[in-house]
Formats: C-alpha cells, sequence, structure tokens
C-alpha cells in the first residue's frame, strides 16, 4: 500500500474530502491559467473554423494574436476559473467515494472500479460546470478584439435575459456535456489507476514524476479521442447557430449524426489536436498538482 493511501485511511472522511476540495481546487486552476490558449484554439475550429477560416492549429494561433491580441487566447477563462474549485471537488470526491460502489465483491480496486467510478464523477460534475461551459464557449467564439470583447458578467446577463436558465438558456448542450465528460473521465481515471497499480513506484523523485507525469499524460490523450464526438456536438450546440434564430444542433446525438452526414467522419474529430496538446499534458498537470498538494496537506494535518 502507498503512503498516500495509508494517509488516507487515517483521516477522517470529512477532513479529507475537504483537502481534496483545495487540492483539486489548487490543480484546476493551475492547469486552467496554463491550457487556456489550446481551449480556445480548440473551440474556434469545432464551430466550424477547421476548414474554412483556420487551416489548422498553427495558423489558428497566427490569425487570433495579429487580428484578436494575445490575451484572445484567454478569452472565457474566467467561468472555467469559477468552475475549478467545485468542479475538481466533485470530481476527485465523487471518484473516491464511489469506488467502494463498484468494486463488486473484489478485494481490492479493479479497471471497472477506476473507470465506472470515473463514469459517475464525470456525469456528476457535468451538471455543476455547464452553465459556465455555456458562458465559456459563447465568450470564445467571440472574434472580436480582445479590448471589444464583452465581459464575462455581460455575457451570462445576455444569455440569461435571452433564454434563461434552462436547456435553451445557462444549461443548454447539457447532454453534451455529460457525454463529454462522463467518457473522458471514464478513460482517464480508469487508465491512470490502473496503470499506476501495474507499474512499479520509485524511490528517486525525478523518476516517480516522470511516470506519474507519463502515464497522466497517456490518460488525458485516450480519453480526448474516446470523447471527441460529444465535445464537438457541445461546442456546436453551445455556439453560435450557423443561422441566427435558427437552432440546427439540439441534441448530443442528434447533433453528432448532423455533422457526420454533412461534414463526414473526419468533422467529429476537428480541434481533436489542439484538444490533445491540452489535456494531454494537462491531464498529467492536474493529476500530479492535486496528488502533490493533497499530500503536503495531508503531512501537515497528520
Amino acid at each position: 500500500m502507498s503512503i498516500q493511501s495509508a494517509q488516507q485511511k487515517e483521516l477522517p472522511m470529512l477532513k479529507r474530502a475537504a483537502l481534496q476540495v483545495v487540492a483539486g481546487g489548487s490543480a484546476g486552476f493551475v492547469e486552467v491559467c496554463i491550457m487556456q490558449p489550446l481551449d480556445v484554439v480548440k473551440t474556434r475550429m469545432q464551430l466550424g473554423g477547421g476548414g474554412h477560416h483556420y487551416k489548422g492549429v498553427f495558423d489558428c494561433f497566427a490569425k487570433m494574436s495579429r487580428q484578436e491580441g494575445f490575451f484572445a487566447f484567454w478569452k472565457g477563462i474566467l467561468p472555467p476559473i469559477i468552475a475549478e474549485t467545485p468542479k475538481r471537488a466533485i470530481k476527485f470526491v465523487c471518484f473516491e467515494q464511489t469506488k467502494p460502489l463498484f468494486m463488486f465483491g473484489a478485494a481490492a480496486p479493479t479497471p471497472l472500479t477506476f473507470s465506472l467510478a470515473g463514469l459517475t464523477a464525470g456525469l456528476i460534475e457535468s451538471i455543476a460546470v455547464n452553465p459556465f461551459e455555456v458562458v465559456k464557449v459563447t465568450q470564445q467564439a467571440d472574434k472580436t478584439k480582445m479590448k471589444e470583447a464583452q465581459s464575462t458578467w455581460t455575457v451570462t446577463r445576455q444569455i440569461v435575459q435571452k433564454d434563461g436558465f434552462g436547456l435553451r438558456g445557462l444549461n443548454k448542450g447539457i447532454t453534451a456535456t455529460m457525454g463529454r465528460n462522463g467518457l473522458f473521465n471514464m478513460v482517464y481515471f480508469g487508465f491512470y489507476h490502473s496503470v499506476m497499480k501495474l507499474t512499479s513506484s520509485s524511490d528517486d523523485h525525478f523518476k516517480e514524476f516522470f511516470r506519474k507525469f507519463a502515464i497522466g499524460f497517456t490518460s488525458g490523450t485516450l480519453a480526448c479521442f474516446v470523447n471527441i464526438p460529444f465535445d464537438v456536438a457541445k461546442s456546436r450546440i453551445q455556439g453560435p447557430q450557423p443561422q441566427p434564430g435558427v437552432v440546427k444542433y439540439k441534441s448530443a446525438l442528434g447533433s453528432i449524426l448532423l455533422v457526420y452526414r454533412e461534414e463526414g467522419f473526419r468533422a467529429l474529430y476537428k480541434g481533436l489536436v489542439p484538444k490533445i496538446m491540452r489535456l494531454g499534458p494537462g491531464g498529467a498537470i492536474l493529476l500530479l498538482v492535486y496528488e502533490y498538494v493533497l499530500d503536503l496537506m495531508k503531512k501537515k494535518c497528520l
């Protein structure tokens, strides 16, 4: 048993959950600040720019920088920052607390345990973060210069005034968000913890850091391949519709089928490169910061 696991058993459940909230929020804040530019590029390409306005990731970076300014790459960053603490708290707490439900009589957690617990955590966190995602995508789709772009609060107020809080307003695209986050966390947690159990830890801090980073990077990358069709559907539903006043993209599965019929299979993977560039290293950063911050706080509490 690892030192972390032993420490986790010695802490009361509520204190452990509180530490997970702080560690998860810290990890989320760091990850979002570093990787936000790639999320903006991913959203732009998924909204239809990939084959018409932007030729690729670097072309998108160049045109956005030239036309909108350097800080445009952090458009829509406030919603995810505000959402990260509750999102990571929900993600990690739900993952840990639901693992016993999926043991199915096994003496120790299995890959199925990790995957189902991750799926559950992803579905639950989606409900909390979807309103922030709607605001974020709306801001990221805005192609005006950064100094002319509307604030997060202005965008939120406009969405609520026009469409309310329901499935046409701040909760638009909830099923696509649930599909995206559920599948991502199922693969992300399932692969990471299963491979961590199969590989040996090292007393060398650098080697142990590299082992965790490599597994986290691979986990995030694999999860991107699995969930990106739902991510494309989410961007289409939550972003500006092709024809003003006409809602073309509605449900998650309906949007996936519509994109496939009209644009082909490859269109379901628009934005995959910036998504992997963000969530590959981002997935590693998230888990590493979470684990190291959690370990540090546990040592101070014990």
